[in-house]
């Protein structure tokens, strides 16, 4: 998709000045991908991600790091700190820096660390996992986390009451339509040990019957047989129910 959007920008219909291309990008799938700033005829011009893949554990919700690259000819315009619009205890609009080096708020001679924050520290770990693997080693766990996704999503859509909700390319997460409750479903799959997945109505109301599945390249044959089994079985209590 973000392909043809790039080739698109750069078509005659739609003039490059009009406006700018950005990517999302899991920088794992870049491993067996052609990078952004090869899509289409002249690439995206910004590419944004989340540097976790990158060997970093998840420690309970962090610490990690983003990332964030443009084209040569951009990158004078690179903030150096951005503002954020949230809202106060009142309800009202309010801004901050959500961006920005901590030095900016302190003097010299009261500092006690030329260290801004621990994304230096994820970004240091990041750089010797890369190195570690290697090329050859981060397309191996990249095409393992798309082929154990593919191998979990056929498992899963065999079953009564799961389709996929998309038909187009993933690299390692699906959406699955299933047809109970998907908040009762994790919640019965909890109850067996399962994680199950992530619900998107939060985020998608209209896809409140959807469920977000992820399989990495962590994940064995016997525990997605488990989600599978585990599943069948709770979709099956609940249409017994209903």
């Amino acid at each position: 998709m973000l392909e043809r959007i790039a080739a698109a920008r750069d078509s005659a219909e739609f003039p490059p000045t009009l406006a700018m291309t950005i990517a999302a990008a899991n920088p794992l799938s870049l491993a067996i991908l052609k990078p952004p700033g090869e899509w289409g005829d002249k690439g995206v011009d910004i590419c944004v991600g989340e540097g976790q893949p990158l060997g970093i554990p998840m420690s309970s919700g962090g610490p990690n790091y983003g990332f964030m690259c443009c084209k040569q000819q951009h990158v004078r315009q690179m903030p150096g700190r951005i503002i954020g619009r949230t809202v106060d205890l009142d309800g009202k609009p309010g801004y901050a820096l959500t961006l920005q080096a901590r030095e900016q708020h302190i003097r010299r001679s009261k500092a006690t660390s030329n260290i801004c924050t621990n994304q230096g520290l994820m970004v240091t770990a990041s750089t010797i996992h890369m190195a570690l693997m290697g090329g050859e080693g981060l397309a191996n766990t990249a095409g393992a986390c798309h082929a154990n996704t593919q191998k979990l999503v056929g498992m899963l859509t065999a079953l009564e009451g799961v389709d996929k909700q998309f038909d187009s390319p993933v690299f390692h997460e699906q959406v699955l339509a299933l047809d109970a409750p998907v908040a009762e479903v994790l919640h019965d799959l909890s109850e067996h040990n399962v994680l199950g997945g992530y619900p998107l109505a939060d985020e998608y109301p209209e896809l409140g019957n959807c469920l977000l599945v992820c399989a990495t390249e962590k994940r064995s044959e016997d525990q997605m047989q488990k989600f599978a089994d585990t599943l069948d079985r709770v979709l099956s209590t609940h249409r017994k129910a209903s």
